[in-house]
């Protein structure tokens, strides 16, 4: 995103030209990573990755409608994209950890479960904050799109943590594209967690912190992009190694406890649900006890 939405008719500052730039930048980067992504056959691969990248291009050629002419209805544009970018940047969280577990087919079982959760949970979260926001309508929806921002970054924060502690458990690298784009997604979601805190305490200094946070995005999108060019390296096989893994222990009790030929967590009510949680967790207790 450029900036903060404006009013018709605003003079355009030294600052909102450098954030133009910066924008036309990295839709230019975005749009070879499209290229790449078609060339070396990884549409199919990251095909919600590919959908993000395309969006923010045709975005941000959108969001500069503004600075050119005249555009009363900027401020629901602007928000309304944003909502669609975080829905987009939520569903690439997924995506990047599918590809991290593709050895654990019970893992992902349990992933796509929780992320569903953590969708309701999003989607109310922000109605129950403009619920309780006072002001008018554009307040309720701004406090709204806000939460849910904040929220998809400190996610993004969480899975670059997740995979930088469980990387050799992972057999994974950090050259490896999923990887990749865990790392410009992670650094940029913290970078722009820190600038909004840092808005509201220092109000200004709003442009440097607006213009940083667009560089290091750009800097995230040209990591991509050379990511993505390069080969990847050779996944190790950690389901072949002698050492029993965590992950292979979760694996391998979630599939062998099912119900009626089902994965328990799968099943319907939360009765059968949490009995079904700690007889796993007792199995993968005791095979880690015996090893």
């Amino acid at each position: 995103m450029l900036c903060a939405p404006l009013e018709a008719n605003v003079h355009i500052s030294q600052i909102q030209w450098i954030l133009i730039a910066i924008a036309v930048a990295a839709a230019g980067v975005q749009a070879f990573t499209l290229r790449v992504l078609n060339q070396r056959k990884l549409r199919s691969e990251f095909p919600i990755f590919f959908r993000y990248s395309l969006f923010c291009i045709v975005a941000s050629a959108i969001l500069l409608i503004p600075f050119v002419v005249s555009c009363p209805q900027y401020f629901y544009v602007f928000w309304s994209l944003t909502a669609v970018s975080m829905v987009l940047e939520f569903a690439v969280l997924y995506e990047l950890l599918v590809n991290a577990l593709k050895p654990y087919s019970a893992l992902i079982d349990l992933g796509k479960m929780l992320f569903r959760w953590a969708a309701v949970f999003l989607v109310l979260a922000a109605l129950l904050t403009a619920l309780a926001t006072a002001g008018s309508g554009d307040h309720k929806m701004v406090a709204a799109m806000q939460l849910l921002q904040r929220t998809v970054r400190l996610m993004q924060c969480g899975l670059l943590l997740l995979f930088f502690g469980l990387e050799k458990r992972l057999g994974l690298s950090w050259r490896t594209h999923s990887m990749s784009i865990a790392m410009g997604l992670g650094i940029y979601a913290a970078v722009d967690l820190s600038s909004t805190y840092l808005i509201d305490r220092m109000p200004a200094m709003t442009g440097f912190f607006q213009v940083f946070a667009n560089l290091v995005y750009l800097g995230a999108a040209s990591l991509w992009a050379y990511s993505l060019a390069r080969p990847e390296p050779a996944r190790s096989n950690v389901l072949d190694s002698p050492r029993r893994l965590i992950f292979q222990r979760w694996n391998e009790a979630l599939l062998t406890h099912t119900v009626r030929g089902e994965m328990a967590f799968a099943s319907g009510g939360m009765d059968s649900f949490l009995p079904g949680v700690e007889q796993t967790v007792d199995r993968v207790l005791a095979r880690k006890i015996v090893q």
